[in-house]
């Protein structure tokens, strides 16, 4: 296939998801060997978008056509499903296929190569790091080589230098992509061109170039769209004083107020629905425990993964109120399971003092019930019995509305899963905050809200982030750099 010729075409489509309409007659094209950013606010439909060209969704009207007949789809999704938590490595590439492959292993170790990871075939899911599964969602999607690939935030969990590779990667690669992430940089380095789902409209807009430059260009077309508003606004304002005016002199000045109130509504029919930002959560605190006193949290040894192997080291790390421990080290070094062993209290070398709560954002959310509602997470999540208008008033602040509420935490998107664990820390009341990776999946905007809510924060805290401008924000005590012990 020629790389003018377009692969992917978007006709006319319009999608509903319960009562609300995602999209109205979109349309855009795809040629072959594009990187593409798919860009929109919360909410504007990128996962459905996703959905409908692999066919895992119907549009309601228009066609999405694949214009070559074998062309294969592949999707790197930005979780683990749970149902595949507990496969192997092996097993979780092998479902990658309809049928069985019987030279799977060499086909994995190869695409594990190209990804920059090392790990067992045998190993469990359930075991691999965040980092560590992330580079399996991408190299499962990879492996299937498809003429089409799909990342859904391919960058969440991986660090400096997975980032590094993958991005290089991208910029080799040969076929078609289209990404969904928040990373700008990381956009920046490979794409040509944005589809943007303007939420409003329900269309796609389709850019061509630079991923900075299409987001200037964006912003250039809303503030002409606010200051022709402004301009139509004012009109309006003065042709309904004229009109009122002419109104109240009666004769034929009757028939021309009946005039200049026709111009007020074809005016009135000018005025484009403003595209405003997507909604930023409220400042917030987290409440602890104000009669805590001594060491919180004690490690005198951590358990590190060298060479695929369990080993313990020695550490001397005290945590007392107002106290921030930053754990540092490659993706697989054990940070998430050194944080495990922490908040579940089952290592030897780790001591939380008594009475101390603990409160664990996990980045995976299994903390989260996925059958309860967002109502009950929260209501379980109060240490001290409060009311209902404490509760809600949280809850809004995290932009979760009574309809969010009695949704299950199961059919909630991943960001609107880390608003609800965020939620329930505030509820909780923690003297002990473990932070696995919480800026993952979060809108953008959210972050400096969520860092500043941590820099606040009057308890003890161990955090792992390799988000290093949030990391900035938030004042640490200790690092510990499990590499280097």
């Amino acid at each position: 296939m020629s790389k003018n010729e377009v692969v992917l075409r978007c006709n006319k489509v319009s999608f509903e998801y319960g009562k609300k309409r995602i999209f109205d007659e979109a349309d855009f094209s795809v040629r072959e060997g594009m990187k593409v950013a798919l860009m929109g606010q919360n909410g504007a439909g990128k996962s459905t978008m996703f959905k409908l060209i692999t066919g895992e969704l119907d549009p309601e009207e228009g066609r999405i056509s694949i214009t070559r007949d074998g062309t294969t789809i592949a999707t790197a999704k930005q979780v683990i499903q749970e149902s595949e938590r507990n496969n192997t490595v092996r097993e979780f590439f092998e479902h990658a296929f309809p049928k069985r492959i019987y030279d799977i292993e060499p086909r994995i170790k190869k695409i594990l190569d190209v990804v920059n990871l090392a790990v067992p075939l045998d190993k469990k899911i359930s075991a691999c790091s965040g980092g560590q599964q992330a580079r399996l969602l991408l190299a499962q999607a990879l492996i299937q080589d498809p003429d089409i690939l799909l990342l859904d935030e391919p960058t969440n969990n991986l660090d400096r230098e997975g980032i590094a590779h993958l991005t290089q990667f991208l910029i080799d690669y040969q076929k078609t992509c289209i990404v969904i992430s928040h990373d700008a940089d990381f956009l920046n380095a490979f794409t040509s061109g944005v589809l943007y789902l303007d939420i409003f409209t329900r269309k796609v807009e389709q850019y061509a170039g630079n991923y900075f430059d299409v987001v200037r260009e964006i912003a250039a077309r809303i503030e002409r769209e606010r200051m022709k508003n402004i301009r139509l606004e004012k009109d309006i304002a003065h042709r309904k004083e004229q009109a009122n005016f002419f109104a109240q002199k009666g004769g034929h000045l009757r028939d021309v107020a009946r005039k200049m109130r026709e111009k007020i509504e074809e005016l009135s029919e000018e005025i484009v629905d403003m595209r405003q930002e997507d909604k930023t959560i409220r400042n917030f605190a987290i409440p602890c425990d104000e009669e805590l006193v001594g060491p919180i949290l004690t490690l005198s040894s951590v358990s590190v993964i060298k060479r695929h192997k369990l080993v313990t080291k020695k550490a001397d790390v005290v945590l007392k109120k107002k106290e921030r421990l930053l754990l540092e080290g490659p993706n697989g070094i054990g940070k998430t399971t050194l944080l495990e062993s922490i908040a579940t209290q089952h290592a030897k070398g780790e001591c939380v003092a008594p009475g101390v709560r603990i409160g664990y954002y996990r980045q995976d959310f299994s903390t989260l019930d996925f059958q309860k509602t967002v109502y009950e997470t929260l209501r379980e999540s109060m240490h001290m019995v409060g009311g209902e208008e404490e509760l809600r008033a949280c809850a809004a602040g995290f932009l979760l509305d009574a309809d969010l509420l009695k949704s299950h935490v199961g059919v909630l998107s991943e960001g609107q899963k880390g608003l609800v664990a965020f939620a329930s820390l505030v509820l909780m009341r923690p003297g002990l905050l473990i932070l696995d990776e919480p800026t993952n999946h979060i809108n953008f905007r959210h972050i400096p809200v969520i860092a500043k809510a941590l820099d606040r924060y009057e308890g003890a805290m161990v955090l792992v982030s390799h988000a290093a401008e949030f990391v900035k924000q938030i004042k640490i005590t200790y690092r510990l750099n499990l590499d280097t012990l």
